[in-house]
Parts: structure tokens; sequence; C-alpha cells
């Protein structure tokens, strides 16, 4: 009988240690739960933070791109009324080299003439 008591007995200190061996794996498995989400927690808030920093991003880049758009839109209209002052003071320029080719002809009849 001694040495089912015995045996029982050491059962019965295998079973605590298990026990015992449970309930600190238990122990470290909530340890790391906590830290992943205190992580986790983190990490979503970093993640609200960068999603508004974003759409700021984004609506300056769409503000800049607009007034980008702007600029070459007077760029090209301005580049346009240039190219036409440009042409109409060649036609004047040209005009004028008649006028006086006409006038020094003229003249030249007249002093021909006389």
């Amino acid at each position: 009988m001694a040495a089912h008591g015995a045996a029982l007995q050491n059962h019965n200190n295998e079973l605590v240690k298990c026990l015992e061996d449970l309930r600190d794996k238990r122990e470290e498995i909530s340890k790391q739960i906590t830290r992943e989400e205190e992580e986790k927690s983190k990490i979503q808030n970093d993640l609200t933070v960068l999603t508004k920093r974003l759409a700021q991003i984004n609506d300056s880049i769409a503000r800049k791109v607009a007034s980008r758009n702007d600029y070459d839109k007077t760029i090209q209209e301005t580049e346009a009324a240039y190219l036409k002052i440009l042409e109409s003071s060649q036609t004047l320029l040209t005009l004028k080299r008649e006028s006086v080719n006409i006038s020094k002809k003229s003249q030249g009849r007249q002093v021909s003439g006389q």
C-alpha cells in the first residue's frame, strides 16, 4: 500500500508541476497579448495620423496642380498674344517699308519730271 501511496504522491507532484508549467505558459502568453495589443493600439494611432496627413498632402497636391494648370494656360495665352504682336509688328514694318519705297519712287518721278 505504501508503494501505491508513493506512486500516487509522485503522480500528484507531476500533476502539480504540469499545472504550474501550464500557468507559466499562460502568463507568458498573456504578457505577449498585452504587448501586442499595445503595439496594435500604437499602430492604429499612427495609421490615423498618417491617413490625415495623406489627405492633407493630397489636397495640397490637387490645389497646386490646379494652380500649375492655370499658369500653363496663362503662359500659352500670353505666348499666343505675343506672337500676334510680333506678327502685327512685322506687318507694320513691312507696310512702313513699302510706304517709304513708294514715297521715294514718287519723289524720284517728281524730280525727274520737273
